[in-house]
Formats: C-alpha cells, structure tokens, sequence
C-alpha cells in the first residue's frame, strides 16, 4: 500500500502544520475526505478553532464546527501522522530580507516527531533552495533519519487569497512538486482529493518555488505601477477607472488595478 492509499482508507492520518488563513482552509477541506490532525503551536488560537470560532473568517465558525479536523497544540500529536503540511508564515525583517524562524521552527519540531516513511510537503513562500538546503538539514538532524531514504519532501506553493470566496484552495489550480517522481505522485494524489481545478506537477521543488517568487513579484510590481499611474492620472484630472476600462478593450492588456497588496 502507497501512503496516498493508506491515507485514503483512514490507516493513516494527515497533519496540517501552521492553522492561520491558508493552513485552516486546508486542514477543513481535507477533514472532509481522511483522517486530520490541525497543529499549531498558538493553544488560544487552537482552543478557539475547539470551541467552533474561526478567527481566520476564511472558513467561518459553522465551518469549523461541522469540521472533523483533530486541533491541538501539543506537538506529541504529530507523532500520529505520517503525511505532513507545513503552512506557516514567512514575515521579512525589516531590511526585507525573508525571516525564516517560522519555517525552521516548524521543520525543528516536524524533525522530533516524523516517522519513517513520512511525506513533508512545505506551502510558505520561500525562495528557490529553502526546502532542499534549510529545511531538511534541520529535519534530519532533529530526527535521526535520512532524507530520500527514510523521508520524503515536497513543495506546493499556497495560493490562498485571504476574503475572496471565488478563488479558494478548492478552485485554484494548485503547483506540486516532489524530490523524487514517487514522492511527487503521492503529493500530486494527495492534493488532488481536494483542489477541483486541479494540480500542475513542477518537475523539480526549485520550479516550484520559483513559480511563487515570480507570481508574487509580478503582482507587486503591476499593482505598484498602477498606483504610480493612478497618482498621475489624479493630477492630470484623469478618471483612473475609465483608462483603464479603456486599455482593457486591448486583447493583451493586463487587468491590474491601483490598490494595496497584500503579505510580505
């Protein structure tokens, strides 16, 4: 039996690393269809999503309450999965630069609890290598094991867009990749038992982290632009909406607009 298999038929169980507002939707969504323990090291936060609140509003309080999810903040608990999603947050620091604590703390306390035979597949935003070169070093020095033999990484970028309930984990098409063609098939499986719209297979983890840096990059940079332009446009005594309108008439032309982006 795969672990795919095994997760399927409820021998084995799915743990989601990180329950803020791309973790949670997450662990719900798979609730629905295996077994899931919802980790996260906040027991305020933790206890709230046990008493049916979702302080995340990205699934909102009935969701939860009818949600098989297992939450919990002790640690111990992970020792009883064997399919792991890490969705922590990857803040900058104030020169901008990525601060990586929450991703190596997760993958410190992933390293004491894993298993032979486990899968870790991290979401947080990251640049090309982290998964390969931060995380599991940490991993294997915290557990003892060995990377490609007794455990297996993957990467799949989050592409969760806080409030919007059109695009959601389910209809967005979701990037998976894998260290190795075994490990990408059973992440690939995995995801495809909850997202509707389907999964890209990236060949490597280093594409696929990629993928997220150039998506993210490209957003900022055509939503700075607009605003720019939008600034302009106001002295000028130019309706922004109605130039844009305009532009958009264009088959090629780019519908971004003037705004805030959100993360880090």
């Amino acid at each position: 039996m795969t672990l795919y298999e095994d997760l399927v038929s409820k021998k084995e169980t799915l743990a989601l690393v990180g329950l803020g507002y791309v973790g949670m939707p997450i662990a719900v969504a798979f609730s629905k269809k295996i077994n899931v323990i919802g980790f996260d090291l906040n027991a305020e936060k933790v206890a709230l999503y046990k008493s049916g609140i979702d302080p995340t509003r990205e699934v909102g309080d009935e969701g939860v309450k009818a949600c098989k999810v297992e939450f919990t903040s002790n640690p111990e608990d992970l020792r009883r999965a064997k399919f792991f999603i890490v969705a922590v947050p990857t803040p900058v620091y104030d020169d901008h630069t990525p601060d990586l604590t929450p991703v190596e703390g997760a993958s410190k306390i992933l390293g004491q609890h894993i298993a032979k035979g486990s899968v870790i597949v991290f979401e947080s935003t990251v640049y090309p290598g982290v998964t390969e070169e931060v995380c599991v070093p940490i991993l294997e020095k915290e557990s003892g094991l060995k990377c490609g033999v007794d455990f297996k990484v993957g990467y799949s970028p989050e592409r969760i867009n806080p409030g919007d309930k059109v695009h959601r984990l389910e209809t967005i098409k979701k990037i998976v990749s894998g260290m190795d063609a075994e490990t990408l098939d059973c992440v690939a499986k995995t995801y495809e038992l909850v997202v509707e719209a389907g999964v890209h297979r990236a060949p490597t983890i280093k594409v696929a982290e990629a993928a997220k840096v150039i998506e993210n990059s490209q957003r900022d940079v055509n939503i700075a632009f607009m605003n720019e332009l939008s600034m302009i446009f106001n002295r000028m005594g130019i309706d922004t909406k109605s130039v844009l309108e305009a532009a958009g008439t264009k088959w090629n032309f780019l519908k971004f607009y003037p705004g805030l982006v959100g993360g880090h």
